[in-house]
């Protein structure tokens, strides 16, 4: 599994990983792909894709209206695995880990669509409105077909569901540095250290922390009390500004993000 293998590799090194957001098919296919091959030669270690839809309720502002570019630009679920297939032809080693909702995945068909997203060259998903005690109620929802299940803890999060949050969770587990939408809007709180302290409470499994991570500052601090860091709407937001040449301005942008935590 990439997956494991990245964080073995890094945790080998002593060092954190870093993860990068991309909205897939933002602002076109071909130039989302030259952006995921961007991130991944300045030294990202995932890739965290969000797939493009109708209503991303936990998304804020930036990422929504990434999400409502990639449609316009014709992105579909079935393009977003091709869009994978794509950057595999000279990636193989990066791991990918899927961002979205039930609902596209469900009319999709759920067990096909992981099938096909593994067959892809997708390591790992994170289904934001799907919990893991919802899962267990459907045989079909239930099933894993080969993707890692990546599972949120949020500040708010009751110790007995993180627990069960983070017993069930496959690849990492995605810390919420804070609550509420995605959003570079406000730094990171000061009581990660004992947030991700508790979650490791209960799993082997690496904790990594997202949601306003913008700056080098912010980038270190919570590396220092994490195994990784993920950075999603700083990224999507150079995109936006940059639409011309995208690769360029992301790429400049999370050089001193990865460099602030190795």
């Amino acid at each position: 599994m990439r997956l494991d293998d990245t964080f073995t590799s890094l945790k080998e090194q002593n060092r954190k990983a870093f993860i990068a957001y991309v909205a897939a098919g933002d602002p076109t296919f071909d130039l989302s792909l030259e952006i995921m091959h961007a991130l991944a030669d300045v030294g990202a270690d995932i890739i965290e894709l969000g797939m493009p839809f109708s209503d991303p309720l936990a998304d804020g502002i930036v990422n929504q209206m990434a999400a409502d570019r990639a449609l316009k630009a014709g992105m579909t679920t079935a393009r977003t695995l091709d869009l994978i297939r794509g950057f595999r032809e000279k990636d193989s080693k990066t791991p990918i880990v899927l961002f979205t909702y039930l609902n596209p995945i469900f009319t999709y068909g759920f067990a096909k669509f992981q099938k096909d997203a593994v067959d892809a060259g997708a390591d790992g998903i994170l289904l934001l409105d799907l919990p893991p005690d919802e899962a267990e109620l459907s045989e079909e929802l239930a099933q894993n077909h080969g993707l890692s299940h990546i599972r949120l803890i949020a500040p708010s999060t009751p110790p007995d569901r993180v627990k069960l949050l983070a017993e069930k969770a496959e690849g990492f587990i995605y810390a919420l540095s804070r609550t509420g939408v995605t959003g570079g809007h406000s730094a990171p709180a000061e009581t990660i250290p004992a947030q991700v302290a508790a979650i490791k409470a209960h799993t082997d499994v690496p904790v990594c922390v997202g949601f306003g991570i913008s700056n080098p500052e912010q980038a270190a601090m919570v590396a220092k009390a994490s195994d990784g860091i993920i950075v999603g709407s700083a990224i999507v937001k150079q995109v936006e500004l940059n639409q011309a040449n995208p690769a360029k301005a992301v790429s400049n942008f999370t050089k001193p993000l990865i460099y602030a935590i190795r």
